[in-house]
């Protein structure tokens, strides 16, 4: 791939200004796109086993061709390796590898392995660099961008954590190819919630072009980079997250609780839980008068359309009440002095940030949501 062939999103925050390169084959240059943010040919890699069987052995020849050592650590796939034991072990093993404050570490991997490694590369030595190669469509669209990073508690998600920009993101899209259908789908809640939560004509163009996303590499590059630029200028404008960044929530006090109340584990994937949120959030601003029906109408088939959950009946298996569902949204990062903060909506792209729901209402949208 030529680097015209390559879309380049800037971050511009100052000194901890970076670029996300989105395109094919991003991989097998790594070594070459890398090494300009490098004080000295070495990298400590942090990536979990699934990725590492498929992508790691590619990104150190990468890496070698152009001179660059390099160590990695592998640790546990799935969202319970987001916890305070692994992320022990990975500062540890840093620390092991002798990363000094102007070295690298590269974070190999979906959400979990950025989030974790980027966390890592926060607290040790105050503070090192890190690189984010997300191998996932979540992570190459949200999680990868915009420098949150953090762990998860047993009293909910992504509790514990700092802001912590990276030095440089690369999104190959050709990884997205060894994902299963279902995590590649997964990913694809992120990608509509830019469309609904700021950009009606995006979210047009995905009710027409969504379903190519998964197989015609066009679709997905521009998909991915109108994603990231979306992002790219919301955090721009609130890079710790007092204001507008808090859009980037929508769906995601729901997803939150939802995914607390199926333990992390595989009943509901990350992605999953953003979508079902976001059909929520629609209902309830259309119970609440804000929007009109015909809203969440759209909302509820495009995720049907691209085969998403996107009600409470969607989830296999128990869930808890809804008093226990609106007790772990208490939970969420975004209550302020006790009250509960959700990303509504006027109409699709016109999100907006409230604390003025009923419980009442909140209660009916989660009962109509079972059935």
């Amino acid at each position: 791939m030529t680097d015209s062939q390559m879309t380049t999103v800037h971050v511009p925050l100052a000194e901890r200004a970076y670029d996300v390169l989105i395109g094919q084959g991003l991989i097998e240059r790594a070594g070459a796109l890398i090494a300009p943010v490098l004080a000295r040919p070495r990298v400590a890699i942090l990536t979990d086993e699934t990725v590492a069987g498929l992508h790691l052995s590619r990104l150190q020849e990468a890496l070698r061709t152009e001179g660059i050592d390099s160590a990695a650590l592998a640790l546990p796939a799935g969202e319970s390796t987001k916890a305070w034991p692994f992320l022990t072990q990975a500062v540890e093993w840093l620390l092991e590898q002798k990363v000094e404050r102007r070295d690298v570490v590269v974070a190999l991997g979906g959400g979990v392995i950025g989030d974790l490694a980027g966390f890592a590369a926060a607290v040790l030595r105050r503070g090192v660099r890190f690189v984010q190669i997300p191998t996932t469509l979540l992570a190459q669209v949200d999680s990868s961008v915009g420098g949150k990073t953090g762990i998860n508690s047993a009293r909910g998600k992504n509790l514990i954590g700092a802001f912590h920009q990276p030095s440089l993101v690369l999104a190959d899209i050709d990884v997205l190819d060894t994902l299963t259908p279902r995590d590649f789908r997964a990913g694809y809640g992120e990608v509509a919630k830019y469309g609904l939560l700021g950009d009606a004509g995006f979210f047009e163009w995905l009710e027409r072009n969504g379903p190519a996303l998964a197989s015609d590499p066009g679709v997905r590059q521009r998909a991915v980079a109108h994603s990231v630029a979306m992002k790219a200028g919301i955090v721009e404008r609130d890079e710790t997250e007092q204001g507008e960044r808090a859009l980037l929530n929508l769906g995601h006090t729901f997803g939150h609780a939802l995914e607390a109340a199926t333990g992390y584990s595989d009943r509901l994937l990350h992605g999953e839980g953003v979508a079902i949120g976001c059909a929520l959030a629609f209902d309830l601003s259309a119970r609440m008068g804000l929007c009109s029906q015909e809203a969440p109408s759209r909302v509820l088939a495009h995720l049907r359309q691209m085969g998403m959950p996107a009600r409470l009946s969607d989830i296999p298996g128990d869930l808890p009440g809804d008093d226990a569902l609106i007790a772990l949204m208490g939970q969420d990062k975004k209550v302020v002095d006790g009250q509960l903060r959700f990303v509504l909506a006027r109409g699709i792209g016109e999100a907006f940030v409230s604390d003025d729901v009923e419980t009442a209402a909140l209660r009916r949208v989660l009962a109509e949501a079972r059935d």
